[in-house]
């Protein structure tokens, strides 16, 4: 009994049909499958069909089986959708709201977190991925110098408005800033 196949393809469907399938589908898992089972109809064995498609013999025969069992319907994958999130849903919309009340945070920070209020311990990349999911991007964090006084921007204004008494009116100056140790020409800030 060598080269003899021990299970047959059932043909539900005729060639043409299964050609018709082949049009309309764009989905390249589905249509590989299809191809195969084409193949198998045509008469080609298990292990040339599965060879022309790219496939091992054993998921030949498990696309075969499927077919058999079921139809078209059945060649099409079925994924687990993965593993539940440790936090609910209203969890992660109460996060959420806490993380937009607060401007800077550190991945640390909001690991630490979610690990006091709600329990829950995460990697420091799930953070980053949660933290992606929320459109809130990590960068180069931007230096916030601690002597800055709070009005800040009114002693710049009143420095601008005092210039022009000791300079002509038609001359032009410029303020610059420079750091304690050496200026800095470029921005201390970067793109990720």
């Amino acid at each position: 009994m060598v080269g003899k196949e021990h299970i047959l393809i059932d043909q539900k469907v005729t060639l043409d049909e299964i050609n018709v399938l082949l049009k309309c589908k764009h989905n390249s898992r589905v249509l590989k499958r299809l191809y195969f089972v084409k193949f198998r109809c045509l008469g080609d064995s298990v292990e040339e069909s599965a060879t022309k498609v790219g496939v091992t013999k054993k998921i030949g025969y498990y696309w075969q089986d499927a077919w058999n069992k079921g139809d078209y319907a059945a060649l099409i994958p079925h994924f687990g959708g993965g593993r539940k999130s440790k936090l609910t849903d209203e969890q992660v919309k109460d996060l959420r709201i806490l993380l937009e009340n607060k401007d800077y945070w550190t991945t640390r920070e909001v690991l630490e977190l979610i690990k006091e209020k709600y329990g829950v311990e995460y990697s420091q990349k799930q953070i980053r991925v949660i933290l992606h999911s929320f459109n809130m991007y990590h960068s180069k964090p931007y230096t916030l110098d601690y002597r800055r006084p709070e009005n800040a921007e009114d002693v710049l204004k009143k420095l601008t408005e005092a210039i022009p008494a000791y300079i002509g009116p038609d001359e032009q100056y410029i303020i610059g800033f420079l750091d304690e140790s050496s200026p800095q020409t470029k921005a201390n800030t970067q793109r990720l």
